[in-house]
C-alpha cells in the first residue's frame, strides 16, 4: 500500500491529469466561453480548501451559480443562483474538470476524500480529521456512495474507510463507479438543497 500511495498513485495522477487536460481542452474552452457569458465574465470558481495534512490550497471548478444578491446585499439561495447552463454542467459533473489542474499541481488526487471548507477544520474530531491523511480527490468513496445525498456522519465514515483501505483496486473501482454515477446523475443534491448543507460539528466527539 505504501508503494502505491506514495509513488504509483502520484505518478498515475499527474500522467492522467496531463493527458486529460490535453484531450479535453476543446471541451474546456467551450464550457469556459458559455460560463463566461452566463456568469458575467466569471467562468471559474476558486476557493481555499484544505488538502493533505490540512494544508490550504485553491481549488478551481467551473462556476455554476451567479452572484445575484437580495436587496439587503445577501446572496440569493443556491437554487435561485443556479443558471441553466450551470445546472447542466453540475448535473453532468463537468464542473469538476478544471480540478485536473489541481491534480497536475500535486494539491489533489484523482481519487480521495473531497476537499471541504476551511472553516470546518476546527470542528473535526479524530475520525473526521483522518480524511486529511491523504490528498483530497476529484471523486472518492463517499461520492460513489451517495455524494451530497448522504449525511455528514456517513460521508466521514466513507472517507475514513478510504484512508484505511487505499489501494489501486479500490481507486479503479471508485473511478468505474464514478462514471456510472455521472451517467445516472445520482446524489448531486441533498434532500433539501442543490448542494450539501453546511457541516456544523454536531457529530459526537
Amino acid at each position: 500500500m505504501q508503494l502505491y500511495s506514495k509513488i504509483i498513485k502520484p505518478l498515475l495522477d499527474s500522467t492522467i491529469a496531463l493527458v486529460g487536460l490535453i484531450v479535453l481542452s476543446p471541451l474546456l474552452v467551450v464550457l469556459t466561453i458559455f460560463l463566461y457569458w452566463a456568469n458575467d465574465g466569471k467562468p471559474f470558481f476558486l476557493q481555499p480548501r484544505p488538502g493533505r495534512n490540512g494544508k490550504v490550497f485553491r481549488v478551481v471548478k467551473f462556476k455554476t451559480m451567479n452572484d445575484k444578491r437580495a436587496a439587503d446585499g445577501q446572496l440569493l439561495p443556491d437554487e435561485a443562483r443556479l443558471t441553466p447552463v450551470g445546472k447542466f454542467i453540475r448535473k453532468t459533473s463537468l464542473d469538476e474538470l478544471p480540478q485536473l489542474l489541481n491534480v497536475l499541481k500535486g494539491d489533489m488526487s484523482l481519487v480521495g476524500p473531497r476537499p471541504l471548507l476551511v472553516e470546518y477544520l476546527p470542528l473535526y474530531n479524530d475520525l473526521q480529521w483522518k480524511r486529511h491523511n491523504v490528498k483530497p480527490g476529484i471523486t472518492g468513496w463517499a461520492q460513489v456512495n451517495g455524494r451530497n445525498a448522504v449525511s455528514w456522519s456517513e460521508r466521514f465514515a466513507y472517507d475514513a474507510y478510504y484512508v484505511d483501505n487505499i489501494s489501486f483496486a479500490l481507486d479503479v473501482k471508485i473511478l468505474r463507479m464514478t462514471v456510472l454515477k455521472v451517467i445516472q446523475s445520482e446524489g448531486i443534491s441533498s434532500a433539501s438543497s442543490v448542494s450539501m448543507e453546511k457541516f456544523t460539528g454536531n457529530d459526537p466527539r
